[in-house]
């Protein structure tokens, strides 16, 4: 399975699911873990209950196996000999990896025929069905395609923004004012942008996660200074807010048609925002926010105003002021 990071494609391994990201699993390898670089073919899973009676027309070898209580003690139910040929069978099938739900341990059997050909098994405490449900989430967001944006994301009273803008422009300094406010930091410099099925998700880089950097301060650990609910781990991006300098090209000032970004194929909002001494920029971008938040409930300031004005000079000049 190919994914693509960063406008690169990357294929997508099974030391992936031992990662960070999939952390919910609560993985451990059990054997083969010199043979986690093998490639997962389709980011899903399935449970080879039919391939381990010997039924192989329709079997899904490309995605993570995962086997259960049901499938465990079908497979005690046979005889030594039928028993490592079914695993031999299923191993054959280059399948990337067997993961074993319940803490169960391979049986010596198992562990031979995977180390035969070279592929790894994992253990999980999870319970099967938890564990199938799981496994799916983490490899459709480790499938997802991403991209790296220079911009710092805080959540907003629930909406997801973006803050972009030329370097030294303000961004983590509106950010830092914001989460004063009650916001939530997401990301500082650099937001990692991943597609869903629920739009866009923002998360940081791991090794900056929590910190903010402002200058002339230095680097900042923001749930020690502002408590724990002031930092999220990610957020769904609804709105981006670009910082220019003032003396750049003036945004259209009354907005009737929003401007739209697109990012990784889905077009996201956008406002711009000119950046001049004595402008409080914090109120400014919540109030853009929360101005976006209004459009949605189908409250648009700008249309109303322009349709208010339109009324009345259809009706004259003389009750233009009434």
């Amino acid at each position: 399975m190919t994914r693509v990071a960063d406008g690169v494609m990357t294929e997508l391994r099974v030391q992936d699911l031992l990662g960070p990201r999939a952390a919910e699993l609560r993985l451990r390898v059990e054997c083969g873990g010199e043979h986690l670089d093998r490639r997962i073919g389709e980011p899903a899973v399935n449970r080879p209950g039919l391939a381990l009676t010997g039924f192989y027309r329709y079997f899904a070898n490309r995605r993570v196996q995962i086997c259960g209580l049901a499938e465990i003690n079908y497979v005690k139910t046979l005889s030594p000999e039928e028993r490592a040929e079914r695993w031999r069978k299923l191993f054959l099938a280059h399948i990337p990896c067997l993961i074993l739900a319940r803490n169960f341990r391979a049986a010596p059997e198992m562990r031979e025929a995977a180390l035969a050909h070279r592929t790894p098994i994992l253990r999980s405490e999870l319970i099967t069905g938890r564990l199938a449900q799981s496994a799916a989430r983490v490899l459709d967001d480790l499938a997802a395609p991403t991209q790296r944006v220079q911009g710092t994301m805080v959540d907003l009273q629930g909406i997801g923004l973006l803050l972009e803008g030329p370097p030294g422009i303000g961004k983590s300094e509106t950010a830092l004012g914001l989460i004063g406010r009650g916001c939530s930091l997401v990301a500082d410099d650099v937001t990692v942008l991943r597609r869903s099925s629920n739009g866009l998700i923002g998360s940081p880089v791991d090794v900056t996660r929590y910190h903010m950097e402002i200058r002339g301060v230095g680097i900042l650990h923001i749930p020690s200074l502002f408590g724990v609910a002031s930092v999220r781990r990610e957020k769904r991006l609804d709105l981006v807010v670009r910082l220019d300098p003032a003396d750049a090209e003036p945004p259209d000032r009354l907005q009737l048609e929003p401007e739209t970004v697109e990012l990784l194929g889905v077009p996201v909002p956008r406002v711009t925002v000119p950046v001049a001494p004595g402008r409080d920029l914090t109120r400014i971008v919540e109030a853009a926010a929360l101005n976006l938040r209004l459009r949605q409930l189908g409250h648009d300031a700008a249309k109303e105003l322009d349709q208010s004005i339109i009324d009345q000079l259809a009706q004259g000049p003389g009750r233009v002021h009434d």
